[in-house]
């Protein structure tokens, strides 16, 4: 690595999100492009072009994960990688996803503009379907790539209209033949924007990532009996509602004194037979449970199921159903060094802190020597059109996330 940091061009980077952000855009600035779909093979062909441009050849695996690779002076050692996805929510941000994979090619058009060699091959990395709005499971391709995930699980998820992903990843041309995780890679690195406060509140440009919050996803599913308003005393009733309100009001405490990593969240209400003059029979509702430790997201586990176990009663039944379960993720020292390394080469004031969200980053840790950066949002807002960031806060990652790169990969001018 050379003696002084290497800076990307801030305003090109800028550009190429805003011209990404055209393909798909909404009416309030935001974009849809939904995994599969039209808008995201012309988002992918469009990236792609510009690799192309930057002499960067590239694969596509076979449930379309794209990698695009500047050869190295060494082409048998394995490659470092960066990356991210660029499918969207139906009204998503025009960064999320999106920065980390476009900061990758800002990192090439870098190394070509100074005509800096790296040791290691460099691979830029689009993942299949991050978002899980068309397709379920979330974070598809990353997740077969890593082995969380069986290819044909992956192929054969349906949207709601009964298409599946190996059908539309046909129909777009995006069927690659390469074997998924068919390579070593050598480190990966994520810049992504926070998704929550933190930075934008403290003023600060730059996190530096070491793990993941843990989560169970469960699904209550709570049945008395519905019956008419007015001629039901309320000593008579199997009021499913009551007993959920009383529920959520004791879960949404759970977090309470597990301060600062501790969340729990009541996302979703669905009532039975939701109408005015009768008493709901039957109410589901999701509980999201997260914690940057094992121990204590199991304790949480633990005071949750308790309560459901105290809330039942004669006439009352509850259904308790595990959705999902995601154990902490703690990310690869050596590569957390490498983006430290690289923040206080730059002199960016920053923090170190665990990512809220799930990220392409958290499966790829299971097999691949990992690490992220995160870059304010605007007020924390993502999963919005009105998604926003600072183009000098971008750039600041964006040069972490080289200097990481270099670092790892070996270079001389």
């Amino acid at each position: 690595m050379t003696n002084s940091p290497i800076k990307v061009t801030g305003s090109r980077l800028w550009q190429s999100l805003m011209d990404l952000a055209k393909v798909g855009a909404t009416p309030l600035g935001g974009n849809c492009r939904l995994a599969l779909t039209d808008e995201d093979k012309a988002g992918r062909d469009l990236v792609i072009s510009w690799f192309r441009d930057e002499g960067m050849s590239i694969r596509i695996d076979q449930i379309g994960n794209i990698f695009a690779r500047r050869e190295g002076r060494q082409t048998d050692l394995a490659p470092v990688m960066c990356g991210s996805h660029i499918d969207t929510q139906p009204t998503g941000g025009r960064f999320d996803g999106n920065y980390g994979v476009l900061a990758g090619l800002e990192v090439i058009r870098t190394l070509n503009e100074h005509k800096i060699e790296t040791d290691h091959p460099i691979d830029v990395a689009i993942w299949t379907n991050e978002e899980g709005s068309r397709f379920v499971p979330v974070m598809m391709g990353s997740g077969v790539f890593s082995n969380t995930l069986t290819l044909e699980e992956a192929l054969s998820a349906q949207d709601k209209a009964g298409i599946s992903v190996r059908d539309e990843l046909k129909r777009i041309g995006y069927a690659g033949t390469e074997t998924v995780g068919g390579y070593d890679v050598k480190a990966y690195f994520e810049a992504h924007i926070e998704q929550g406060p933190v930075l934008d509140t403290e003023n600060l440009p730059v996190g530096v990532v070491s793990g993941a919050l843990g989560l169970y996803w469960y699904d209550v599913i709570v049945t008395g009996q519905e019956c008419h308003a007015g001629p039901s005393p309320m000593s008579y009733r199997r009021d499913a509602l009551k007993t959920s309100s009383q529920l959520i009001n004791r879960i949404l405490t759970i977090a309470d004194s597990r301060q600062p990593d501790g969340r729990v969240t009541v996302g979703e209400l669905d009532m039975h037979p939701n109408s005015r003059n009768v008493v709901p029979g039957r109410v589901k509702f999701s509980v999201d449970l997260r914690h940057s430790d094992k121990a204590e997201l199991d304790k949480m586990h633990d005071e949750f199921t308790a309560l459901l176990q105290a809330e039942k009663k004669e006439g009352i039944e509850i259904e308790l159903k595990v959705v999902q379960k995601m154990p902490p993720t703690h990310f690869n020292k050596d590569c957390i060094n490498r983006v430290r390394d690289a923040v206080n080469a730059l002199k960016l004031p920053h923090i170190e802190m665990i990512s809220g969200a799930g990220h392409d980053a958290v499966y790829l840790s299971r097999t691949i020597p990992t690490a992220m950066i995160f870059v304010p949002c605007i007020g924390g807002i993502s999963h919005n059109e009105i998604e926003d960031a600072r183009p000098d806060e971008l750039e600041a990652g964006a040069h972490v996330l080289l200097n990481a790169m270099l670092a790892e990969a070996g270079s001389t001018l």
